[in-house]
């Protein structure tokens, strides 16, 4: 194992916040092109020269632990990449439906779920009128909603949205969801609005 990088020289206690290394890392995690050394210096008020040495040994180590991600110098600035040896990893990844969009009856079902959990798929097709097993298994796969146990009385097996779909909202709970009702029409069945 290396040792740490050393890190920037110490900031007064008037200058609080993070250093010198987990700026840069900050501020190129959330880049979408490569970012000049006199930039970064400006942002963190700090010389170049020391954006500069702090960068190439940022990537040194990278290098060194032979992390996933390379940073690069590329078309005058700097910004992370995935290591070549990960490209097969990767495009298996992007590759695999996993960034593909939901369709609009997967977004129907999965709407449905979220409001109605635990909910059956008979209870999910009920509601949207057509049978939804195909897109229940899609969106499991996905691991949007996962099996929630089973209905005491008919035996079928209930769904719910999991962490991954809250993750994928941005949302901490549930309780987050925004309410239905406005969305709803006006002259829709009882049963449908039953719970709300």
């Amino acid at each position: 194992m290396t040792d740490p990088l050393p890190d920037a020289p110490e900031t007064s206690a008037a200058e609080e916040g993070p250093g010198l290394y987990a700026s840069l890392e900050a501020i190129l995690l959330v880049v979408d092109e490569p970012v000049s050394e006199i930039t970064l210096a400006q942002l963190l008020e700090r010389p170049t020269h020391e954006i500069s040495a702090a960068l190439r040994a940022l990537s040194a180590e990278y290098t060194e632990q032979g992390r996933g991600f390379d940073l690069r110098e590329v078309a005058g600035g700097w910004r992370f990449y995935t290591r070549d040896v990960c490209a097969p990893v990767v495009e298996r990844y992007v590759t695999d439906g996993q960034q593909a969009r939901l369709t609009q009856a997967a977004l129907e079902t999965l709407a449905v779920v979220a409001y109605r959990q635990p909910v059956s798929r008979a209870r999910v097709s009920s509601i949207r009128g057509v049978n939804s097993d195909g897109v229940m298994r899609t969106l499991t796969l996905r691991g949007l909603i996962e099996e929630a146990g089973q209905d005491p009385e008919g035996q079928a097996i209930l769904y719910r949205t999991t962490s991954y779909f809250l993750e994928r909202l941005g949302l901490r709970s549930l309780d987050e969801l925004p309410e239905l009702a406005p969305y709803l029409p006006d002259d829709l069945p009882e049963e449908i609005v039953e719970d709300k």
